[in-house]
């Protein structure tokens, strides 16, 4: 880890494209302005966590939730049925 030292309006460049200004420091608290290109996300920690689990267990799919979307999907018995009354009227 890089450890910086600044002051109020001073400010640390991250590559070409973000900025990282020292905006006021109080007490133990340190206020930061950050200017980065739109694409680029900027988290406190906490939402960034937040955010990694929610994405997380949304990726995850469960039996039941497969079960459940095959009651809407058509099964493959139907499309073959389907298919061979069209041949046959053919």
């Amino acid at each position: 880890m890089l450890t910086l030292t600044r002051s109020v309006g001073e400010t640390i460049r991250i590559g070409d494209d973000i900025e990282v200004h020292v905006v006021e420091v109080r007490g133990g608290t340190v206020r930061l302005g950050f200017k980065a290109p739109r694409e680029v996300a900027i988290h406190r920690e906490e939402v960034y966590r937040q955010i990694a689990e929610a994405n997380l267990l949304a990726a995850q799919v469960t039996a039941d939730s497969l079960g459940a979307l095959a009651a809407f999907a058509p099964s493959a018995a139907v499309s073959e049925a389907a298919t061979e009354r069209t041949d046959d009227s053919a």
